[in-house]
């Protein structure tokens, strides 16, 4: 199998050839490196402030973002980052990409989502992969010094699939430059599906426990803490504690009306969509089965290895799908 990333949709700009790093080879292995062997980076010398974003539902919720500037501060835009399930600020992904962003020059602001990270507990409402609303509120109560020289966002996981379909609503993105998704379960259920495989039996345990944990604090007052000790699979979770939580039918009413691939066609800024052939929790049949044309703002590049955000390459310290973004934001001055 060849090492360079299948492309498809608009040719944005040159991407190096992935070669996985040994001994991480295969999908598992990619993924799980950052939980097994990761040194977090030092992020002390970069000036650090606590971001409070409010949101506009009337819940009073509050979003809470870590902003880190870069030793100099050029006309570079800023990096949004945008994690994942069961993650945070602190996620090894997210501060991966935090540094590799700092060290080009841009400012970068880590998002955390509903009850994530730093906001535990102290919010009404729970996060998911539909709430584009959210992001929208999050980039209008940026300060405008901040945005001025554009804003690139990146979604991880199911904060890529948030991301997608916050683009394809188009509202709140006048600041927007560029964005790009790593590994987003475009469609939610084949995701589920997929992470409910007896292959895959032990991510999908590590997920709902830390799923169960965070969730306590937000139904701890009300008739669904007492579903909590019944879920057996993220299915359940989302059909027992996201959709009421969300305003949903049930799990597949969430996932049929949060999905970002029926609606990609819509989205109208330059964006890369990331992926691996390899990935264990997101079938990449999600998207090669659309139509991916030159005339649309969209380029898809799936690495043959990388697993689930992982992406370690024997090139490089930096992950391979950070220096394709890093190249993506160049490709668009």
């Amino acid at each position: 199998m060849s090492n360079n990333p299948r492309r498809l949709g608009r040719i944005a700009c040159e991407l190096p050839p992935f070669h996985a790093r040994a001994p991480w080879l295969g999908g598992d292995l990619q993924t799980l490196r950052n939980t097994l062997h990761f040194a977090p980076p030092d992020l002390a010398a970069y000036r650090h402030h606590s971001l409070q974003l409010p949101l506009r539902d009337g819940s009073g919720d509050t979003l809470i973002a870590a902003l880190n500037l870069p030793f100099e501060n050029g006309k570079k835009p800023l990096v949004v980052l945008i994690h994942g399930l069961t993650g945070s600020e602190t996620s090894r992904n997210i501060l991966a990409s935090t540094a590799y962003h700092l060290s080009r020059g841009h400012p970068v602001l880590r998002l955390n989502l509903r009850n994530a990270g730093p906001s535990l507990g102290k919010c009404r409402h729970f996060y998911h992969a539909g709430r584009s609303q959210d992001l929208r509120d999050a980039l209008a109560a940026l300060p405008g010094e901040l945005t001025a020289r554009g804003v690139f966002l990146v979604g991880v996981s199911l904060g890529g699939n948030m991301l997608l379909k916050g683009l394809s609503e188009r509202e709140g993105l006048e600041r927007v430059v560029g964005a790009a998704s790593v590994c987003a379960p475009i469609d939610l259920k084949a995701a589920q599906m997929r992470i409910m495989a007896r292959r895959n039996f032990v991510y999908q345990r590590h997920l709902l426990g830390f799923l169960v944990r965070d969730s306590r604090f937000v139904v701890k007052d009300t008739p669904l803490a007492a579903r909590l000790p019944a879920l057996r699979t993220i299915y359940d979770f989302d059909d027992r504690i996201v959709a009421p939580l969300g305003g949903f039918t049930g799990a597949d009413d969430y996932y049929a009306r949060s999905s970002a691939g029926p609606r990609l066609g819509a989205i109208a800024k330059p964006t890369l969509l990331i992926a691996a052939a390899n990935d264990p929790w997101i079938p990449v049949a999600s998207y090669t089965n659309r139509e991916w044309l030159q005339n649309e703002p969209l380029s898809l590049a799936i690495t043959p290895g990388g697993g689930h955000v992982g992406f370690h390459a024997k090139d490089s310290a930096v992950p391979w799908h950070d220096r394709a973004i890093g190249a993506y934001i160049d490709s668009l001055r």
